[in-house]
């Protein structure tokens, strides 16, 4: 049988493939998983249950041209939301509260958001968004502008007279039926 520190040595070199590692972290890596698995030997959950911090920063994960899960360590991506979604049931908006990283950071590698934004240049759609907007503001300040128009309206009694044409009558209670049956025996 495998000793604690063979398992924690396999876990983390596992872990390493995925994600590049100084031995420094590799050592520290090692002692955190070896010292967690010997707390859930010692029927000690409650303090593995911490939830783990990631070993990168956010300037190692965010990269010129890939994306690295906090997550699970893996990397190599564009984009990190469809894996959020798949591998980690996990919303942009939840992954971003969870490590602290700022609401306007796009979760996308840098060459990544500049490539999209250089191809909307080139395709005018700036020009485009900036024409909807004007126009949209014209026809918002035009409806602001125009008077409102009042219409004709009915007699108060002239419209309550069509309603109650239209409804139906109301049924009567169990005690009103009750109270019309004496007066209808005598």
């Amino acid at each position: 049988m495998a000793t604690l520190v063979e398992i924690a040595a396999e876990l983390v070199a596992s872990h390493a493939k995925s994600t590049p590692m100084t031995s420094d972290e590799l050592i520290a890596e090692i002692s955190k998983v070896h010292s967690a698995l010997k707390n859930l030997e010692a029927g000690q959950a409650g303090e593995v249950a911490e939830e783990a911090k990631p070993t990168l920063t956010l300037k190692e994960a965010f990269k010129k041209n890939e994306v690295v899960c906090l997550l699970c360590g893996k990397g190599g991506f564009k984009t990190l939301s469809r894996h959020l979604s798949t591998a980690h049931d996990m919303k942009p908006g939840a992954y971003k509260k969870r490590f602290g990283i700022p609401s306007k950071q796009s979760l996308s590698a840098k060459s990544y958001s500049e490539s999209r934004r250089k191809m909307a240049q080139d395709r005018g759609l700036a020009d485009n968004l900036a024409k909807a907007r004007e126009v949209r503001m014209a026809n918002i300040e035009a409806k602001k502008a125009a008077p409102v128009k009042a219409k004709p309206g009915r007699p108060a009694k002239a419209v309550k007279a069509a309603v109650e044409t239209v409804r139906p009558a109301k049924a009567p209670t169990k005690a009103e039926r009750a109270k019309a049956a004496p007066k209808a025996a005598k």
